[in-house]
């Protein structure tokens, strides 16, 4: 099992910029893609973005595209989102998830994630 905790979250103005990390435990997680995800009030939880095991392919969200950076550290077990140009729409909780899969490739979906965080309150006042 992997054990993931997200840290960093804040108030933040709209047009400012704010930095998630997530920290795992457990199993050798440098092996397996990692995502951010969010959850607004009264909305579905959303993919943010994905990162493979090595750091060489990334994936966004339309929405944060340009605006966010996912990255990672394997050596330190370290996963980061750094969130630029932040917007209200942006308000959410922040969930760093585990596909534990090792043969996967970056996928959007809720359901190919198996380990979660409890997640990190971000909020954009405007």
């Amino acid at each position: 099992q992997v054990q993931l905790v997200e840290s960093g979250g804040g108030l933040v103005q709209a047009g400012g910029s704010l930095g998630l990390s997530c920290t795992a435990s457990g199993r050798t997680v440098s092996r397996y893609i990692m995502g951010w995800f969010r959850q607004a009030p009264g909305k579905e939880r959303e993919f943010v973005a994905g990162i493979t095991w090595s750091g060489g392919s990334t994936l966004y969200a339309d929405s944060v595209k340009g605006r966010f950076i996912i990255a990672r550290d394997n050596a330190k077990k370290m996963v980061y989102l750094q969130m630029n140009s932040l917007t209200p729409e942006d308000t959410a909780a922040y969930y760093c998830a585990a596909d534990l899969n090792p043969l996967a490739v970056i996928r959007p979906d809720i359901s190919a994630y198996e380990s979660w965080g409890q997640g990190t309150q971000v909020t954009v006042s405007s």
